[in-house]
């Protein structure tokens, strides 16, 4: 399993259009197989500041995830929004869960 959490904050003018490209990807997210990955965006509580944490079960879904085009789009319009803070990618390793991931 690989676990991936991105942290990154975006202009405060540019936080609603961020939450819209990330439903934008969701949408094609959803149509693939879900049994495969759990992703979820959370915006916190300064209203700019956005955790993507992802779970992937294998090498191979997360290279097709991150090839969709919606998700590229998404990353290229955050990365070009003028970011106050680059994105910040952390490799986690499970302990535990109370319900079975994959």
């Amino acid at each position: 399993m690989i676990i991936v959490k991105v942290t990154y904050t975006v202009q405060a003018d540019f936080s609603k259009k961020n939450q819209e490209n990330i439903n934008l990807f969701m949408l094609d997210f959803k149509k693939m197989n879900p049994e495969e990955f759990q992703y979820n965006a959370y915006l916190c509580s300064d209203g700019k500041t956005f955790v993507h944490i992802s779970h992937y079960q294998n090498e191979k879904i997360q290279k097709q995830l991150l090839q969709v085009p919606s998700f590229l789009s998404f990353q290229k319009q955050r990365d070009e929004s003028g970011l106050e803070n680059a994105p910040q990618i952390e490799v986690m390793h499970l302990v535990a869960a109370a319900q079975n991931i994959f």
